[in-house]
Formats: structure tokens, C-alpha cells, sequence
């Protein structure tokens, strides 16, 4: 396995290879993860747990959805840039 660049995101051995403007995209999906993950969070906290259950499913579902999405634009860009020659 490869160390984790100094920024956390992405190993030494591998390049970044997405754009910014695919990265934004693919943030916000991880973000709407984030926010449903706390909310289940914080509604467990209250003792709301069906609440909880129910906002941790929402949670799982962005975050599959994230990286999905991040997987497709990844192979996406790999793709265009063989095409291209770059």
C-alpha cells in the first residue's frame, strides 16, 4: 500500500486525476453524506432511534451514490485522456 499524500486525499503512488470541475460535483455528493450521517447522528443522541435508523440508511445511500459517481468520472477521465493522448 502506498502512504497518503500530505493533503490525506489521495496516495503518493496514485494521481489525482480529476479535474476541478468534476471534483465539485463529487464533493457535494460526500457532503450531503456527511450532513445526513451527523443528523442521524445527533437524532441518536436525542434517543430518537428510528429517526436515527432512518437518516443512517439516507446516510448510506449518499454515500454509495458519492462514490459511485466518483468511480464513474474517475474511469471517465482515464478515458478522455487516452483518447487525447494527454
Amino acid at each position: 500500500m502506498g502512504t497518503t499524500s500530505s493533503a490525506g486525499l489521495h496516495p503518493t503512488w496514485q494521481e489525482n486525476i480529476m479535474s476541478p470541475s468534476t471534483h465539485n460535483p463529487i464533493a457535494e455528493l460526500h457532503n450531503l453524506a456527511e450532513h445526513a450521517h451527523a443528523s442521524a447522528a445527533a437524532a441518536h443522541a436525542k434517543g430518537d432511534h428510528l429517526s436515527a435508523h432512518e437518516l443512517s440508511k439516507k446516510a448510506l445511500e449518499y454515500s454509495q451514490n458519492a462514490f459511485r459517481h466518483s468511480e464513474q468520472l474517475v474511469e471517465q477521465e482515464k478515458n478522455d485522456s487516452r483518447q487525447t493522448g494527454s
